[in-house]
């Protein structure tokens, strides 16, 4: 079958893209799901910042490759040896697909799972299959996801059932922004109830850490960012202090009116002044998260000591250190009672013809969670 789809065929072009255009509308060719794969229609795709890390060449990925990595959709078709799904299901996609089998998926971290990695870096399914090619030439799958198109054939493991009465357009931003965010919180870090948190970058994933933070009882939030309008946005979301990035002292005022720094910072700006930020505003004893993806190329230069004689924990998190089958389910059910309103974060929707003005503003910090609509409507 044919499906309109965004091709990147080159990284690194310089903006603005609406100019330089590196985000390319085809009409490919997509083979039907082979066995343990699934055939969805993609009704709704959230436009992250790992997009826009792909576009500008932070995270090199082989070319050229169909994006999107961020969707819901209803299964259309299932391939030999699916019998949990049937056509008409609602799913939400999940861009590191669990085998079950290697030692990180047996340890109940399947954000680490090795056969996933190596498809991903690849660019295939979870098959070392790609479903995708243009007059006769592969396509590259974008995190075994590709949801910059009409129609994506995923591994049945990258896809996670949800209630079709939840909105596609919302359920979209449960398969990155939201277990990112919210499980650096509630996964990775475990803050506790009455504790004092900062989030450094608030775009959709720091604004769901925040949302996370105010939804286990946090005490103090603290939003950190460049620019004044995402501070306000935070405010309005229940940040009780905000504070730019930009100012000489920053760290001195969050320290200051946390009362010596926070028990837990989250960098989710993927860069490494904001980790760096994210440090020096943790107290004595405390914890600070990194979830941003900066250029592989960036270090970042750390007190050896303040490890050892602050007790320091310095923690990586990828997908929120989730479990999506569980914690997808989980987060949705906070969300329909209210405990977690996502759907505050939600700004423009977006089509094919847009992706790259849509790509500008991502990189200028002047949105927080953009959908692509392939059909029109979710």
């Amino acid at each position: 079958m044919k499906t309109k789809a965004a091709v990147l065929y080159e990284m690194g072009r310089p903006g603005p893209y609406a100019e330089t255009k590196p985000v390319v509308i085809e009409e490919l060719d997509l083979e039907g799901p082979g066995e343990g794969e699934v055939l969805v229609e993609v009704r709704a795709a959230g436009l992250c910042h790992s997009d826009l890390s792909v576009v500008n060449g932070d995270r090199p990925r082989p070319m050229p490759m169909a994006l999107g990595h961020e969707a819901a959709g209803v299964v259309r078709e299932v391939g030999r040896g699916v019998d949990d799904l049937a056509p008409g299901d609602h799913v939400v996609m999940v861009f590191v697909p669990a085998c079950g089998h290697c030692l990180p998926c047996a340890e109940g971290r399947p954000a680490l799972c090795e056969p996933a990695a190596r498809a991903n870096g690849a660019g295939t399914l979870l098959s070392g299959a790609r479903r995708l090619s243009l007059k006769g030439q592969p396509v590259n799958h974008q995190l075994g996801v590709s949801a910059f198109c009409e129609y994506a054939v995923l591994s049945r493991r990258s896809l996670v059932k949800v209630d079709p009465a939840l909105p596609l357009e919302q359920a979209a931003l449960f398969g990155c922004a939201v277990m990112t965010g919210v499980g650096a919180v509630v996964n990775t870090a475990r803050a506790t109830a009455g504790s004092r948190v900062a989030v450094i970058g608030l775009g959709g994933v720091g604004l769901n850490s925040l949302l996370g933070a105010l939804m286990v009882g946090a005490e103090q939030v603290v939003a950190i960012d460049l620019l004044d309008s995402k501070l306000d946005l935070a405010r309005q979301l229940g940040a009780t202090d905000a504070f730019n990035a930009s100012a000489a002292d920053c760290v001195e005022q969050v320290r200051a009116a946390t009362g010596g720094g926070v028990d837990f910072a989250f960098e989710m700006a993927g860069s490494v002044p904001a980790l760096d930020l994210a440090y020096k505003v943790t107290r004595r004893g405390g914890t600070t998260v990194t979830g941003g993806l900066a250029n592989p190329s960036k270090s970042l230069s750390l007190q050896q000591v303040s490890l050892v004689a602050e007790e320091r924990t310095l923690k990586g998190s990828y997908v929120g250190s989730c479990v999506p089958l569980r914690d997808i389910p989980r987060y949705v059910g906070l969300f329909r009672r209210g405990h977690l309103p996502v759907d505050r974060l939600m700004s423009e929707r977006v089509g094919f013809d847009d992706l790259n003005v849509a790509f500008d503003r991502l990189a200028s910090g002047a949105t927080v969670r953009q959908v692509l609509l392939p059909h029109g409507h979710a």
